[in-house]
């Protein structure tokens, strides 16, 4: 993140009666970040309305938002309500904020475990391979509603995106609402920036304490499959030491199989981006457990425990499953909300608000987001949604070029691209088949064919329930 000189009265600009409608308000971990982000804002003021299909929860968080809010050491001032009905959370709306998430024990878990059964592993199971997939189909119908619903009551608003699948979900909405002001966030290129904080610590004399905001990186790709050619720190090239740093980290990978076994499920040694480096000249920008899953070779495994070779895990379905946690984050909702644990504010690191405050004018803003590709990457896709760096000053979003990928490179990336696109026009058609396709092209899904259509049709019937937009009784995929 990268803030902008601003002219000199610009430290008195403020924004007041702010509307921020929230999308998923019943969220218990990303809407305690936004109570802490906008309880410590002193220039935006308003409502935050807090729509979610579970209203209780929203409810819980629109108390501890104004609990948090009304506190002494609170500059922000803010009001916050929880609304039964999306139009009425939505309307006149400046701001949504998109943050939902289905149960995962009725989806999620499926997602990892029956393409385990097959032999299928995946580190998160989220954005691509069968897990994404299956994702991506529920999570159309879900975008196409709230884009209708942004269309209707706040037409102008600015939206930001958490959920993944990131770049299907922000790509619906522009498809169901191609007017729409849609951006996505993700934190993951903030991890590759802190790779380059690290390079230029030892190798650059002068370098100390640097922080991920110093580095300067040209980024380009799809969300959780970007790449960076690029890497400044006060002007000094730091791309230049990944060759050093790969001669001392020594012959990839430097692993053993089970080493890992004790250490947490989202451990993340670098290897696999470093990996990428070594064989493509530019660094995979994203954490290696999303890196792992956009290629056919990592995850082509017998044992999920081989992937540990590597400085990963896999994310067994226990640990995405609500209430397997070791602190659920519903139950510190209510330990806030009842004084038995104190709400310490924090910096968060997240860049919705910094982003509100650019739009409203406040401060101008460059950072790395999802946004549709006008030209910022040109040889990927018109419309399709991309992860480039960009310009965020006075209403306006304008990304940053960032050049073209390497042919190797782009073949790999062009792969998800257009199974995201097929998965977007299999979404808005209902059509099965056409998903099955999508479905059948990801670089995970290296089973027999025949195993493929019995995986799919078996994920499909698990979560019948959330499939009732598709045509579930004449798709020739379901009929085995």
């Amino acid at each position: 993140m990268h803030q902008i000189q601003t002219e000199p009265d610009a430290d008195d600009a403020e924004a007041t009666d702010v509307k921020i409608g929230y999308v998923g308000g019943g969220s218990q971990g990303w809407a305690h970040t936004l109570i802490n982000d906008l309880a410590q804002c002193e220039d935006i003021s308003g409502e935050v309305a807090l729509y979610d299909v579970h209203h209780e929860p929203a409810e819980q968080n629109a108390r501890l938002g104004n609990q948090v809010t009304a506190r002494d050491d609170a500059p922000g001032d803010w009001d916050f309500e929880a609304h039964r009905e999306m139009d009425d959370a939505l309307e006149d709306a400046d701001f949504v904020i998109c943050s939902i998430q289905d149960p995962p024990e009725e989806t999620f878990k499926h997602d990892l475990d029956v393409p385990k059964e097959y032999g299928v592993f995946q580190t998160v199971g989220d954005t691509v391979g069968p897990g994404g997939a299956i994702r991506s189909l529920r999570a159309i119908p879900q975008y196409r509603e709230i884009a209708a619903t942004i269309r209707e009551q706040c037409p102008d608003a600015w939206v930001i995106n958490y959920t993944n699948p990131m770049t299907v979900c922000t790509r619906a909405l522009y498809e169901e609402y191609p007017d729409i002001n849609a951006i996505g966030l993700c934190h993951e290129v903030f991890g590759a920036q802190r790779k380059f904080a690290e390079l230029a610590e030892e190798y650059v004399d002068e370098a100390e304490d640097v922080s991920i905001d110093e580095i300067d990186v040209n980024v380009k790709g799809v969300n959780h499959f970007t790449w960076i050619d690029e890497a400044y720190w006060n002007g000094h090239d730091v791309f230049q030491y990944l060759d050093d740093k790969l001669e001392e980290i020594g012959p990839l990978p430097r692993f053993e199989e089970g080493e890992f076994e004790d250490e947490s499920y989202w451990t993340n040694k670098g290897d696999v981006c470093y990996d990428l480096y070594d064989r493509f000249g530019m660094l995979g920008a994203a954490g290696d457990r999303h890196l792992v899953e956009f290629v056919p070779w990592y995850l082509d495994i017998d044992e999920e425990s081989e992937i540990e070779r590597w400085g990963t895990r896999c994310t067994p379905s226990s640990a995405r499953v609500a209430g397997e946690q070791d602190v659920s984050e519903a139950s510190r909702t209510e330990q806030y909300l009842s004084g038995e644990e104190e709400f310490e504010f924090r910096e968060s690191g997240e860049e919705a608000v910094p982003i509100m405050r650019a739009l409203l004018g406040i401060q101008p803003l460059k950072t790395h987001l999802n946004h549709p590709n006008v030209g910022q990457v040109p040889d990927l896709p018109e419309g399709a949604v991309v992860e480039t760096n960009a310009m965020i000053t006075g209403d306006s979003v304008r990304p940053i070029t960032a050049g073209e990928l390497t042919r190797p490179i782009r073949n790999l990336v062009l792969t998800t691209v257009h199974n995201q696109e097929t998965l977007i026009e299999a979404g808005f058609a209902g059509d099965l088949d056409l998903a099955y396709q999508a479905f059948l092209n990801e670089p995970l899904v290296t089973i027999q064919p025949d195993e493929a259509e019995e995986m799919f049709r078996e994920l499909v019937d698990l979560e019948r329930d959330y499939f009732q937009d598709y045509n579930l009784e004449t798709a020739d995929v379901m009929q085995g």
